[in-house]
């Protein structure tokens, strides 16, 4: 299974090929593509290469699907026998990402996600004229 671990936002992410997930906001447009180029590891089935700390001319090309907000967190202050009390809510802004395509050392691609629809689509036009093809 090929993975890479990105780095953006502060935080640290395993991704592989296909995987969608929620970042930190990305200042860009819904269906852009773009990459990220802070890459501290990739692995394959044979090798494993580690940055110090970022692997040179790797990258990982993802596709930002749309902008979103997470779950509201509640923030609630109370001090006791001063009957006070302040509730507070917060809703952080996220960006959904899907990871296209991993890139190695040297810009070699390591592995690239699978288009799952056309695939579904392909195989339902195929079981529709082996139908009609039976009748």
């Amino acid at each position: 299974m090929t993975f890479a671990v990105i780095k953006t936002g502060g935080k640290q992410y395993k991704v592989s090929a296909n995987d969608t997930i929620r970042i930190e906001k990305i200042d860009n447009e819904a269906g852009k593509k773009f990459d990220f180029k802070e890459v501290l590891l990739t692995a394959d089935n044979t090798t494993t290469e580690i940055g110090s700390p970022m692997i040179d001319g790797a990258y990982v090309e993802a596709e930002l699907l749309k902008q979103a907000r997470n779950d509201k967190v509640i923030i609630f202050k109370k001090r006791r026998r001063q009957n006070s009390r302040r509730k507070r809510g917060h809703r952080q802004h996220v960006s959904i990402v899907k990871i296209l395509k991993i890139y190695g050392k040297s810009g070699k691609l390591l592995s690239e996600a699978k288009n799952i629809t056309l695939e579904k689509q392909t195989s339902e036009k195929k079981t529709e004229t082996e139908v009609t093809a039976k009748k």
